[in-house]
């Protein structure tokens, strides 16, 4: 983020600044419509905007004076010995080639002009501080003076959004999500505004786009994950516009949006931005880096889609071309997420070989060689060579372990993988311990809240399976309301999380809170899934069997109906889920022929508001009080 700012600073290249409104300023030139790199050269501030012409400019040329006698200097009046004094310091301040010299040249200007005219000034160092990775503190304090200076006149402009944007960044360095979001925000509305009223989109775009962009990062490290993918796509849209339709740079940014969702497990999402990137990317020949970057993406999606055999495909069209420029490192990933493919495929041995090629290629205790490891363990654990497969995690997690300081998202991430085949060998209490191991990683990043939510949830889960219910419960709570932030309340992840919810409410004999969250988990699934999905007749399947054992049988055969109905669309396939459903059915029936008519079978009639209705405030109240 700090560098995507910092290049913003070039926009000033095509103006010259002012640091008094009683000088003329030269009009802007016409600027380039390329998107600046992140990484760009800090430029001379030669042409930046808002500096004064020089007085000198306007002086007779004393070679047109015919007088043969010497010329003597004129005598300078009080007020030009001033403007000369200003025009050399603003020469000193432009000419500063680093950053030393930039701040003896600005603190000699700041003895000698007033602060609010030092505006454009205090904004060029805080963009160079903030290049050259200075302590944020410092950076803020140059950000702040240079809005309050710029913001003088009360009147929108390009370097009060410049500084807006800059403040963003520099509270996002400091962690301070809120202010970060408040001051991106600001400048968003305000590079709206200036381009409605017809300042050079040349000018806005590429600042709009870092604003966009760093917006994307921050609502990330808020956990707003869905919210940030928004932002993202108005990056690319402003690249697009910005950009030849076949340059490499539009490639990129369409594999940026590819991973962004990815990340986000928005896998059919990805796939057109990933084929976009490859289409684009292949203009520049079949055997560029960046093709075998896309292709490796790909298979990464096509593995998230369960298409293992295309996943595979782009997998070793993208090892060749990596293997062509030699670039080991990368290669030995790409193989790597080879022999992982092999293994969804079935093909244990061959992935296992595969394995065993690259294990040599790596140290002792890196971390290539613990990722090899897991892959050989999950390998083996599909053949039910438990103690084989278990020798092989245990070395990756001693491996692991010496990493957690340095690389805890890293270590984290692999410890879930870990987690899995222990899950499968039922050895769930290994499982819940590397579990907590990772949660404990994640908790001390706050960007990776959507992974903490998922992993609380993984324990929540496995806690229930070892009938360990009371401990489940704060566990599964927390990730429901992780993962609502992260990902939106109608995401599936947080409708499977709330069904397990419903399940350890049944064991504690909570009937009613079960009923409760069941029938927000229906309400999600039938959204994000469709009724008809496998998973949301299941969570139907669970709110009648909450609401029978709350004695409701008049709702629990209503919704004991609805499973039928939904079995009976997916044909001969679910024979035997139809058999059992409607066996459930007459056992209800049953109950409720026998029941006392005393009963109110209605009592839990107030829950169907949260059944034909989005999640409310109020049932995650109700949730929460049970």
């Amino acid at each position: 983020m700090r560098r995507s700012s910092i290049s913003l600073l070039s926009r000033f290249t095509r103006h010259r600044c002012v640091l008094s409104r009683s000088y003329i300023s030269e009009p802007s030139s016409s600027s380039s419509s390329s998107l600046l790199s992140p990484g760009q050269d800090l430029k001379s501030c030669s042409k930046t905007h808002g500096m004064i012409l020089r007085t000198s400019q306007f002086r007779s040329n004393p070679s047109r004076n015919l007088d043969t006698l010497v010329e003597k200097p004129a005598q300078m009046s009080s007020r030009q010995r001033k403007v000369k004094q200003r025009s050399d310091l603003e020469d000193a301040f432009e000419s500063a080639k680093t950053t030393e010299e930039m701040l003896k040249a600005f603190k000699d200007m700041e003895a000698s002009v007033d602060e609010k005219e030092l505006g454009m000034a205090l904004l060029k160092v805080g963009l160079q501080l903030d290049r050259e990775g200075e302590e944020p503190e410092k950076v803020l304090s140059f950000a702040n003076r240079a809005l309050k200076a710029l913001e003088k006149d009360d009147k929108p402009s390009f370097p009060v959004a410049m500084a807006l944007q800059l403040l963003g960044a520099v509270n996002y360095r400091l962690k301070k999500f809120g202010d970060s979001l408040g001051y991106l925000n600001s400048a968003n509305r305000l590079l709206v505004r200036l381009e409605e009223e017809g300042v050079s989109v040349e000018d806005i775009r590429p600042v709009l786009h870092a604003v966009q962009l760093e917006l994307s990062n921050v609502k990330t490290a808020m956990g707003r994950r869905e919210e940030a993918l928004d932002n993202h796509r108005k990056c690319l849209e402003i690249k697009e516009l910005m950009l030849e339709k076949d340059s490499r740079e539009l490639g990129v940014a369409y594999r940026d949006l590819a991973e962004a969702n990815v990340a986000v497990l928005n896998f059919k999402e990805a796939l057109p931005y990933g084929l976009k990137a490859l289409e684009i990317h292949k203009e520049l020949g079949q055997n560029s880096v960046e093709v075998a970057h896309d292709r490796r993406l790909l298979g990464v999606i096509y593995m998230g889609l369960e298409e293992h055999e295309k996943a595979l495909e782009q997998n070793l069209l993208s090892q060749r071309v990596l293997k062509s420029w030699g670039l080991s490192s990368e290669l030995l990933h790409a193989e790597i997420d080879a022999a992982n493919m092999q293994i969804a495929l079935g093909n244990f041995d061959e992935a296992i070989n595969t394995l065993k090629g690259v294990v040599n290629q790596t140290e002792k205790d890196s971390q290539n060689r613990a990722l090899i490891f897991i892959s050989m363990g999950k390998a083996l654990c599909n053949q039910e060579k438990f103690a084989d497969s278990k020798r092989c995690l245990e070395i990756a997690c001693r491996i692991l372990g010496k990493k957690e300081i340095d690389y805890p998202l890293e270590v984290a991430e692999a410890y879930s993988e870990i987690c899995m085949q222990y899950e499968n060998m039922n050895e769930f209490e290994t499982a819940i311990s590397l579990l907590k191991r990772s949660l404990a990683l994640l908790e001390k990043q706050p960007q990776e809240q959507h992974s903490e939510g998922s992993i609380s949830a993984r324990i929540g889960w496995l806690l229930l399976l070892s009938g360990k219910v009371p401990q489940a419960i704060p566990y599964l709570e927390s990730a429901a309301e992780m993962l609502k932030e992260s990902f939106g309340s109608k995401h599936f992840g947080v409708g499977y999380i709330y069904n397990n919810l419903g399940a350890a409410y049944l064991e504690l004999d909570r009937p009613q809170s079960a009923a409760q969250v069941f029938a927000v988990a229906k309400d999600i699934m039938d959204v994000s899934l469709g009724p008809n999905h496998a998973d949301s007749i299941d969570a139907c399947q669970n709110l009648s069997k909450a609401y029978g054992a709350m004695g409701s049988y008049t709702l629990a055969i209503e919704f004991q109906q609805r499973v039928i109905d939904a079995w009976e669309s997916h044909g001969p396939s679910a024979e035997d889920q139809l058999r059992e459903a409607k066996r459930l059915l007459e056992e209800l029936k049953k109950k409720a022929f026998s029941a006392s008519t005393n009963e109110d079978p209605m009592k839990a009639l107030p829950l169907l508001q949260n059944i034909s209705h989005p999640i409310s405030s109020e049932a995650n109240v109700a949730i929460n009080q049970n």
